[in-house]
């Protein structure tokens, strides 16, 4: 089966309970949408299998963990540095996400750190491989946003 007819109105509100509460099981899943146990398993299955549903994940606060900073860092980077800078922040544990974009900047890097100090060594170490512009994040009026699927967007 294509995308298409997997997300049906079921599929589409199993995706929304999902965002709301992945750890649900499928009895109470099929319940808020109006599905039989085993018809919601199944649903998810197939949605896993056409890899809209690509996994489970957990949110962890940040700061609990000692990582008080967010930062957003652009980097310029061409030519040969591109192909290693690639390599090297994929290994760098202080980056939560990396965006490949247009315009002037090449990459969009979000980057937790313990410290003002910490996130000074992130910077230093992304020099080598091109011009960081580094914003630090005061706060976040939409932290995360679920995805809505109520209608369909053929």
């Amino acid at each position: 089966m294509d995308s298409p007819e997997i997300l049906d109105d079921y599929s589409r509100k199993l995706l929304i309970e999902l965002q709301r509460d992945a750890r649900a099981s499928y009895a109470d899943l099929g319940r808020r949408i109006g599905l039989s146990p085993s018809a919601t398993a199944e649903r998810l299955r197939r949605m896993e299998d056409a890899g809209i549903i690509r996994g489970y994940s957990v949110e962890i606060d940040r700061e609990a963990l000692g990582l008080p900073i967010l930062a957003i860092i652009r980097m310029t980077c061409d030519g040969p540095r591109y192909h290693p800078f690639l390599k090297f922040v994929k290994e760098l544990p202080e980056v939560r996400e990396c965006h490949h974009v247009t315009g002037g900047d090449a990459f969009f890097l979000q980057v937790t750190a313990a410290s003002i100090a910490e996130l000074e060594q992130v910077i230093e170490r992304l020099l080598p491989y091109g011009i960081p512009t580094t914003s630090i994040v005061l706060s976040s009026p939409v932290p995360h946003k679920h995805f809505e699927f109520l209608r369909s967007r053929r």
